[in-house]
């Protein structure tokens, strides 16, 4: 990583971060990581959703190509 002259420095030369948001965002990274006594079964994704945008991109295609044979026809 760049050497920032600009930066504030601590005593020992390394950045020091006087808010602590470096450890909140570890933290808050840390809390979404699995651990390993805390094990859950992934739930399947629902098939609603999926299924809706189907049919919407069906029905697209279906109204495009109606324009379409009314403009050429």
């Amino acid at each position: 990583m760049a050497h920032n002259p600009q930066a504030p420095q601590g005593p020992d030369g390394q950045g020091h971060d006087p808010a602590g948001s470096t450890q909140m965002f570890r933290a808050f990274v840390d809390e979404g990581s699995p651990r390993p006594g805390n094990r859950q079964a992934a739930a399947p994704a629902p098939a609603g959703p999926r299924t809706g945008l189907i049919v919407g991109v069906v029905v697209a295609l279906v109204v495009l190509a109606g324009v379409a044979w009314l403009a050429f026809s």
